[in-house]
């Protein structure tokens, strides 16, 4: 069984791409090659039983993956933990969740599409976490397949350093199999699934083409790294060895993503890939590992992969199974045994673990104990997603991962009464388990809000209320995330007085609200400027609480109000009748009188949307964009398609997929993510303001 593999033979491999790149189809590969499944199952196939790694029937009907699926195999005497991440925007925090514990990853691009607008925000997210990755140009044999320009775009668009490892013999419909560079050999995979490899010599009319591309990798590798200089400038041949030794350290640092071929679907080039993941990508002992000492005023701690050492353990990804709450956790120092106690570093909860398993998609495998660099869950762990837990006796902390803004919104109900015990029941377990989906209760209309990534995104959960709750939902229209600001300085002072009997009330508080610079990362600042005591100390957190209570709701539509300073910098008080609760108040009304003075503006989420189609249907395309206030930022045709960068406001995205399948006659397809916020027109923010006072005006009758 796996546990017995030493720490250097372990991967934790996660593989993401952009959407329809082939990763589930590939993970479906790599899991028939290392002997986990015995049968191959298409995403959308015929056979009704869809792929592994798609457990969800929502995600077998669509097509699509929602959530990733891990799992594990052994190749060879490896033993690689992998994780199959969603390539859809909407699911951003599923690939968030999966790199934050991933040692390496596999960065799968389509060899007709190359680097799309998705691939550039995964290879985003794989920067922040500084996850070193290989490259898999997929679909080899489709019309159009291209890895050469594939291979330059990943050095133009995304600035990595790339070279190929594997070169393909033919392309398109006469794709047969790959050149592996290193060892100069030709690899064809034969019998019904590729499960054959057979290594020749390079076909003759291509040796030429292998040399030259051997020699740009050796030449690429050169510049990082000694050894390899020293063959290339004396001009003699590398060994296969000392380059492959090489490639690995340029990678682990990385500095360099090497670069394999194949075609999933058609069964080429996975098992070359999979000896590249336990040849270039790092065993858990090769990455560093960070927690915080909070007994050590946060200081920086590095984890080693030693299961001698104290237990520590990050919960990235919760589920709710058959059983309740599932628990995946990445072990990072130390080992966890069944029966153990364990503490959650949030709370100081000490927990029991009742039982440890191993995930294979929706199928688990029990096991006694999880080690340092395992991937596994728990069950019977209470906590909530991103959560670390130690065995006691030390007080450490990993940091969790980022998670961002809600950008859309809507007003559900369940459509039958007698549900709302389910309706909430579900909506408890889904903020649990996605950090990206929020629920409110909006006081003022008594409807429940839910926010989320996208419309694709809610869809997917209204969706499965009805399917796993029994409680189908009414939504209302969406509502878009908008937020106030202020475009220049607006100066206050304002006197809150009041007089009853007894002590009175009395706080004078004067200074002014500016904007940020658009570059500020915090959205609120405040900035204490009194002197000489005109308002004593232990007043000024008031004035700050008072500022962040007036912001949440700004006075034009009565959304947020970010990108803001507020500065105080006089004021009086009054030895008897100042109190918090004055300066509170008084701060509230002083910033209505300085923002109403700021010039305030209403901000609107706008989107990077990027859209392809057949090159006939440009002109329609770019008309639509321009009738939705978007704005477009490139447009580039490749083999008869065209694909156009715009942004365009989130308001103007409702029912789109619906008017660019009639205006391509279902051709077309498109991603969109969150950009910017942007300034509103003043037509539309008058509108706006209007209809918000009707509404307030009506709701004071």
């Amino acid at each position: 069984m796996a546990s017995h593999v030493p720490i250097e033979k372990v991967r934790n491999i996660g593989i993401s791409a952009h959407i329809d790149s082939g990763k589930t189809t590939l993970s479906e590969r790599i899991l028939y090659y290392t002997g986990r499944i015995h049968a191959i199952h298409e995403v959308r196939g015929k056979d009704g039983v869809g792929a592994k790694m798609d457990s969800m029937e929502l995600e077998r009907e669509k097509g699509i993956t929602i959530q990733s699926a891990a799992t594990y195999a052994m190749w060879g005497d490896h033993n690689i933990n992998l994780i199959d991440t969603p390539g859809h925007v909407d699911f951003t925090i599923e690939v968030e969740r999966a790199l934050r514990v991933l040692d390496g990853a596999i960065l799968v691009l389509c060899s007709v599409s190359g680097v799309q607008s998705q691939s550039i925000t995964v290879d985003r997210q794989m920067k922040r976490y500084r996850v070193p990755r290989l490259a898999f140009i997929n679909k080899m044999d489709r019309a159009g397949a291209n890895p050469y320009r594939v291979k330059d775009q990943l050095k133009e668009k995304l600035g990595h350093n790339a070279a190929l490892i594997t070169m393909p013999i033919g392309a398109e419909d006469r794709f047969e199999g790959i050149v592996d560079l290193l060892t100069m050999q030709a690899w064809y995979f034969e019998g019904a699934n590729g499960e054959h490899v057979k290594k020749t010599n390079i076909p003759a009319e291509l040796v030429e083409k292998a040399k030259e591309l051997r020699h740009e990798l050796v030449a690429t590798i050169a510049d990082l790294d000694d050894k390899v200089a020293e063959y290339f400038l004396n001009d003699q041949e590398c060994p296969a060895d000392e380059l492959r030794a090489a490639i690995r350290r340029a990678t682990i640092a990385l500095k360099f993503t090497p670069v394999f071929c194949g075609s999933a679907y058609k069964n080429k080039g996975v098992q070359r890939l999979l000896d590249g993941v336990v040849e270039f990508l790092p065993n858990p002992t090769e990455v560093v590992n960070e927690a915080h000492d909070q007994n050590n005023n946060e200081e920086k701690v590095v984890l080693a992969s030693d299961p001698t050492k104290p237990f520590v353990g990050l919960a990235f990804k919760l589920e709710d199974g058959r059983y309740g709450q599932l628990t995946y956790m990445r072990v990072y120092q130390g080992r966890a045994m069944k029966g153990d106690f364990i503490v959650n570093m949030s709370n100081g909860k000490k927990v029991k673990i009742p039982r440890i398993v191993r995930m294979h998609a929706d199928e688990m495998h029990d096991i006694n104990e999880a080690n340092a660099g395992d991937i596994v869950a728990l069950f019977g762990v209470e906590c909530a997603s991103g959560d670390t837990f130690t065995d006691g006796t030390v007080k450490y902390t990993m940091t969790s991962m980022h998670v961002p803004d809600a950008v859309i919104s809507l007003a559900i109900a369940p459509k039958d009464k007698s549900a709302a015990n389910n309706f909430s029941k579900a909506l408890n377990r889904f903020t649990k388990e996605d950090p990206t989906f929020r629920v409110h209760r909006d006081e003022e209309s008594a409807q429940t809000i839910i926010s989320g990534m996208g419309e694709l995104h809610l869809e997917i959960y209204m969706e499965r209320m009805k399917r796993e709750y029994n409680c189908e939902v009414i939504a209302g229209k969406p509502q878009v995330a908008y937020r106030e600001t202020v475009t220049q300085r607006g100066e206050f002072a304002y006197t809150h007085k009041k007089q009853t009997g007894g002590s009175g009330q009395f706080a004078r508080v004067c200074g002014y609200i500016e904007p940020l610079p658009p570059d500020a990362v915090q959205q609120y600042e405040f900035v204490d400027e009194i002197v000489g005591g005109a308002i004593p100390r232990e007043f000024i957190p008031s004035c700050d609480k008072g500022f962040q209570e007036a912001a949440k709701k700004g006075s034009l539509i009565g959304f947020p109000v970010v990108g803001i300073r507020c500065v105080i910098n006089d004021g009086a008080f009054h030895a008897v009748d100042s109190s918090d609760m004055a300066f509170r108040t008084a701060a509230i009304m002083a910033f209505r009188e300085g923002y109403a003075a700021a010039k305030p503006a209403i901000l609107e989420p706008v989107m990077k949307v990027e859209i392809q189609a057949p090159e006939e249907f440009q002109g329609a395309v770019v008309g639509q964009i321009n009738q939705r206030r978007g704005v477009i930022v490139s447009t580039e045709t490749r083999e008869n398609y065209f694909v156009c960068t715009a942004e365009v406001p989130l308001n103007e995205m409702f029912g789109y997929s619906t008017d660019l399948r009639s205006a391509t006659q279902g051709k077309g397809e498109y991603t969109m993510e969150f950009a910017k916020y942007a300034i509103v027109p003043k037509a539309q923010a008058d509108a706006m303001i209007a209809e918000y006072q009707k509404k307030a005006a009506s709701e004071r009758r």
